[in-house]
């Protein structure tokens, strides 16, 4: 049964790691944590649901991916007016250099890459649980992955040395892809 001290020792215990993974996805510490507090809520919302899942991080995960989807999407159109103006806001207190150098990378790649790179390379999560999350085909998980890594091994160290494998892998799978 998921009650107020289960969600609390949830809350304790994976709080933080969600709220980094989130942030690497989506670049602001702030919207990172709104998604999670956001998922949180939802749990406490509906306390039966909750206590009959599985894997309740993984269900927290989910949920606040979703929340920054979503905001990510309405975002876009507000995105293009900031960056006219010169306003690019990003919230780095606390944070280790090397982390705000990946995030800074991460932004580079397109949203799709970038939360595929993050839910493998940091959640650690295995290529068919990041396909059935984003409800997409291994093969598109994989090519992102590929992809991602591509693009990232000029901006980050760790990257370069997987580059060239990523790369023949990703256009096997690519073509695995189309052809589905």
């Amino acid at each position: 049964m998921a009650d107020g001290d289960t969600v609390r020792e949830l809350y304790e215990g994976c709080y933080r790691r969600l709220v980094g993974q989130l942030f690497a996805i989506c670049g602001n510490l702030g919207e990172a944590e709104d998604a999670v507090q956001e998922a949180f809520v939802r749990a406490v919302e509906k306390p039966r649901r909750f206590a009959q899942l599985e894997n309740p991080e993984g269900w927290l995960r989910t949920v606040a991916l979703n929340a920054v989807r979503q905001r990510y999407r309405r975002a876009l159109r507000f995105h293009g007016l900031m960056s006219r103006a010169g306003l690019a806001e990003t919230t780095t207190a606390g944070l280790s250099a090397d982390r705000v150098a990946l995030v800074e990378a991460l932004r580079h790649l397109p949203y799709e890459q970038r939360e595929a790179i993050v839910l493998h390379h940091i959640v650690d999560l295995p290529v068919r649980e990041i396909a059935v999350q984003l409800r997409v085909a291994e093969g598109t998980v994989k090519a992102r992955l590929s992809r991602g890594r591509s693009r990232l091994a000029p901006l980050v160290h760790e990257f370069a040395d997987d580059a060239d494998d990523a790369t023949a892998e990703g256009a096997d799978d690519a073509e695995e892809v189309n052809h589905v």
